[in-house]
């Protein structure tokens, strides 16, 4: 029994993910509570500060008060750093501390930050997390100082911290801004519509953020010779072209209003942000069905897997499509680039997909249940929640306690991943090595 008592308790990679984004955003939410956080010196409900922290660390971007008119410097600067710890991801920034004190990396953490980054190997791990390390500081200073000019001019001395919060935001496929009022407490960057370049910064720290670590380093390392890259880049890279220049099409043809400049800015910002970002620079409720449709798509797609982006994977899409076009041809396998793709992948891919379309799905029906509202806008807020995305008709702030427990959880899962969270239940578990007698089904 004693022996029992002190026995340690062996956490898998997948249990050390989960457990650490968990215990984040409560560190996250007891801090956001307190009076120093906000601008009035109140102490705030910890339902809210648990929204807050949650959509923080899971990079997502939904809000319930006015990020630039409710929470005070520090509150922000509590708010941005759980939006730097979500967007690198926790194990990134837990070994990045091991580095700096000189401590040797163990096997396990080498483990846990491979499983994290979704990196193809163990080896050279410590060496990529540098690289991460070193290249997204240097992203966000640039981006920041590309944006200081604009916000300085609208904004005085207070553009720089606007600069580097947006930046940092931006680059984390975060979605917060604190461009908010009392008046006008959820504005985005509306103001910044007619802006050519914040648009353009923007949009581009949401793409570098959104390919993921491994992604910059082929670029890093082959440059143009595309040839040298592995197939997941080059994946990543197409499927990012696609998803951004056909939605963008068909957002032009809806926003016929605008002139005709501005009309070409909202309709790129309106392809990149849903993936998964959270900006915008329209008002998303003059767009049509068709539009919010096609949005809901984009935000539940997400990003490539081991980036600040959310959602079910560009690479997720990619190889479902493969697989049926195998399918179509009756290939025995599905193929891309010249590449074979594993039956492992294909059966995450398909899972994948279920568990992000039930959780979008069923979250969706519980809130509509819960506050009588049309099934549409839920399907809305749920694509947006566990796809980590932060774009939303307006009911978030409106919403009760239930709904709001409802999108909590559907942030966090999109955020750690829904294989994640079964992989941590699971493990440790013996699976045993017996099959089960085969027998054909009719499906289709």
């Amino acid at each position: 029994m004693f022996d029992l008592l002190h026995k340690k308790i062996q956490l898998s990679s997948f249990q050390l993910i989960i457990l650490g984004f968990a215990g984040v955003i409560l560190l996250g939410a007891c801090v956001l509570m307190l009076p120093i956080s906000s601008q009035l010196r109140q102490f705030t409900p910890f339902s809210e500060a648990l929204f807050t922290a949650t959509s923080a660390v899971c990079v997502t971007g939904l809000i319930v008060q006015g990020t630039g008119c409710y929470w005070s410097a520090f509150g922000q600067g509590v708010i941005l750093s759980l939006i730097q710890i979500g967007g690198l991801g926790v194990v990134t920034i837990a070994v990045s501390f091991s580095l700096l004190s000189g401590r040797r990396i163990s096997l396990m953490q080498r483990s846990t930050m491979q499983e994290a980054i979704a990196a193809p190997k163990v080896g050279g791990i410590v060496r990529l997390t540098g690289f991460i390390l070193r290249g997204t500081f240097l992203i966000e200073l640039l981006g920041a100082l590309a944006l200081l000019p604009v916000f300085c001019r609208d904004h005085g001395a207070r553009g720089i911290w606007m600069a580097v919060f947006h930046s940092v935001s931006a680059f984390c496929n975060a979605g917060f801004d604190i461009l908010g009022t009392d008046q006008n407490p959820f504005p985005s960057l509306t103001e910044y519509a007619a802006n050519p370049a914040v648009n353009i910064i923007i949009m581009l720290l949401i793409l570098i953020g959104g390919i993921g670590f491994l992604t910059w380093e082929d670029i890093v390392v082959n440059k143009w010779r595309l040839r040298r890259y592995r197939m997941q880049s080059k994946v990543i890279l197409l499927m990012t072209v696609l998803l951004m220049a056909i939605p963008a099409v068909f957002f032009y043809t809806d926003l016929t209003e605008l002139p005709t400049g501005q009309r070409i800015l909202a309709a790129c910002f309106q392809a990149v942000t849903p993936r998964t970002a959270g900006f915008n620079t329209v008002n998303l409720l003059s767009l049509g069905g068709a539009s919010n449709a096609v949005t809901m798509v984009l935000m539940l797609i997400g990003g490539a897997p081991g980036s600040t982006a959310g959602g079910m994977k560009v690479t997720t899409v990619a190889v479902l499509f493969a697989n049926a076009f195998a399918t179509f041809r009756k290939r025995e396998d599905a193929q891309m680039f010249g590449r074979r793709i594993e039956p492992g992948a294909i059966r995450s891919a398909a899972t994948i997909l279920m568990l992000y379309m039930s959780l979008f799905f069923g979250g969706a029906v519980i809130i509509s249940l819960c506050e009588q509202l049309p099934l549409s806008l839920c399907l809305y807020e749920t694509a947006s929640a566990v796809g980590t995305v932060g774009l939303t008709l307006g009911i978030t702030p409106e919403l009760g306690l239930v709904s709001k427990i409802v999108l909590i959880l559907l942030m966090y899962m999109g955020r750690v991943g829904s294989l994640t969270l079964i992989y941590a239940a699971v493990s440790g578990k013996h699976l045993s090595p017996a099959k089960l007698p085969q027998e054909k089904i009719a499906v289709g």
